[in-house]
């Protein structure tokens, strides 16, 4: 509105994830990147995450740094060395490869990289696939291109949140894959996202969030078959179409 004569250096830190049941457990990234303006973080390594705020910081524009309460007691396990005493940035938009692989891509938003990484490693050690996780680091600016080379490589593509699948900007990415990158898909992207309900009791979490069996079974029913594997949960389309018909 100011033709960028105003500046806005607001840094806003949201702390999302679980723990605390329906009233501070939703992940509120949908409605953030809903809003034209507004930058949106949500690192899931403590490296990541400092290096990301001092970008947020010396920026000029209003920044929402989500952070999930789920992996505040998670060391850092990717930059050697572990998070460095001096000064960095990391550029947003910018999306990380957290591990190399040439079957299928998992693209990850926030605290769920870890559940991936699992389920990366089971679809390895059992069944020989070799899982291409990418961790999305921000969402606004978003790193399409990183994800693109990505599928131009294996054919296939999930993404876990732990928003609900309803409305998620995981579903937003997912519409976006499709259109540019339809003529290297084996199969359409698939979302791997919370219940469309509210967030229950700690107690029961892990009935509503993600797990890393979850990733597995999505794959197996809707995108490659795994030999030898069977599903944990209902993936079917009755069920799909059941659940929504109950708007959950």
């Amino acid at each position: 509105m100011s033709a960028d004569i105003i500046k806005m250096p607001v840094v806003l830190r949201v702390s999302v994830g679980s723990k605390y049941g329906a009233q501070h457990s939703q992940d509120w990234s949908a409605l953030v990147t809903h809003i034209p303006g507004l930058k949106a973080a949500f690192p899931a390594t403590p490296y990541d995450a400092k290096g990301l705020m001092a970008s947020a910081l010396v920026g000029t524009d209003p920044v929402v740094f989500f952070e999930s309460q789920r992996i505040y007691d998670i060391g850092e396990q990717f930059h050697e060395g572990g998070v460095p005493e001096e000064y960095y940035e990391i550029p947003f938009g910018k999306a990380d490869v957290k591990r190399a692989g040439k079957d299928v891509t998992i693209l990850t938003f926030g605290a769920v990289l870890y559940r991936a990484l699992k389920a990366a490693d089971e679809l390895k050690a059992k069944y020989g696939l070799e899982a291409e996780v990418i961790d999305a680091r921000t969402l606004v600016p978003f790193d399409y291109e990183t994800v693109l080379e990505s599928v131009k490589k294996t054919g296939r593509l999930v993404i876990v949140t732990d928003a609900c699948e309803r409305g998620s900007f995981a579903s937003e990415v997912a519409r976006q894959v499709t259109e540019m990158a339809f003529d290297y898909l084996d199969a359409p992207p698939v979302v791997v996202a919370s219940k469309n309900w509210i967030t229950p009791a700690h107690e029961l979490e892990e009935a509503f969030f993600p797990q890393p069996s979850w990733i597995i079974d999505a794959i197996n029913a809707k995108i490659l078959p795994i030999p030898g594997y069977t599903n944990t949960t209902n993936q079917s389309l009755a069920k799909k179409l059941e659940n929504e018909s109950k708007g959950v």
